[in-house]
């Protein structure tokens, strides 16, 4: 197991506790243990608990740090996923099921986990997504935050603060579709689906502990707004000021220069 690395810069932002990292991989490895360290604290108590993980590259640090951490029961954990395109193909390795399979899941093989499918009935499959969701409280949330603000795939557009689905299929915009290829996942923004299937915001909002992951500089005007801005739906992110146990782990590129 890492040792703990302390952080170059710490605040509060109304709820929202901010810890500050030279690098990505100093932040991967700070959040990778405190949400190991998370897991076995809860797992002590409870005989299971219930997890919801973000695909993107912004957590390959964090998740390759959960990964090798050492006394976690991760036959007592059911993961979730919280995205997935709409249209892609079953063997499409841009599917955020297989990311965090190569990365996680396949490697620590959970109690059960339970993926995101989008080659059928959509309307269906959120139905069925949701109730698997619902069936127990979700006790951690490991996410990041978008180019545009998002979280999950909740853009601007789309997001809803009380949005009384758990589940949803929505259309991606402009923005949000441009960090795909930026982020080397797409050749092009025409390879990019326009559409996918999302947990909304209250979905995510109902863990109990949320772990956000943002490195780099690309994340540095969203992260300015997340900090700063109003509470709105224009900058989803923003809601996370509001979550009773929240941790945003950043990068100095990130970070910026808000002093």
């Amino acid at each position: 197991m890492n040792e703990t690395i302390p952080p170059l810069r710490t605040q509060t932002v109304d709820r929202l506790q901010v810890h500050v990292y030279e690098n990505r991989e100093q932040l991967g490895k700070a959040a990778g243990s405190d949400v190991a360290a998370k897991m076995k604290e809860l797992l002590g108590s409870k005989s299971s608990i219930r997890m919801i993980f973000a695909a993107a590259p912004s957590q390959n640090e964090f998740l390759q740090t959960l990964k090798q951490a050492d006394g976690i029961d991760w036959s007592r954990v059911t993961v979730f996923h919280m995205d997935e395109y709409i249209g892609l193909a079953p063997e499409a390795p841009q599917r955020f099921s297989a990311f965090l399979r190569e990365r996680l899941f396949d490697d620590v093989k959970p109690g059960n986990v339970h993926l995101i499918n989008c080659s059928g009935d959509i309307n269906e499959e959120c139905q069925r997504y949701a109730g698997l969701l619902g069936d127990a409280p979700i006790d951690i949330v490991c996410l990041g935050i978008g180019e545009n603000g998002h979280i999950a795939f909740n853009d601007p557009p789309v997001a809803d603060f009380n949005d009384p689905a758990l589940v949803k299929s929505v259309e991606l915009d402009l923005p949000c579709r441009q960090q795909q290829v930026n982020d080397g996942c797409f050749a092009s923004l025409q390879d990019v689906p326009t559409h996918a299937l999302t947990l909304t915001i209250p979905a995510l909002f109902s863990g109990a502990h949320l772990y956000c992951m943002v490195p780099g500089v690309t994340k540095t005007a969203a992260v300015q707004r997340t900090l700063r801005g109003s509470i709105s739906t224009e900058c989803p992110s923003t809601i996370l000021r509001r979550h009773s146990d929240c941790t945003l782990y950043l990068d100095k590129d990130a970070y910026g220069d808000l002093g």
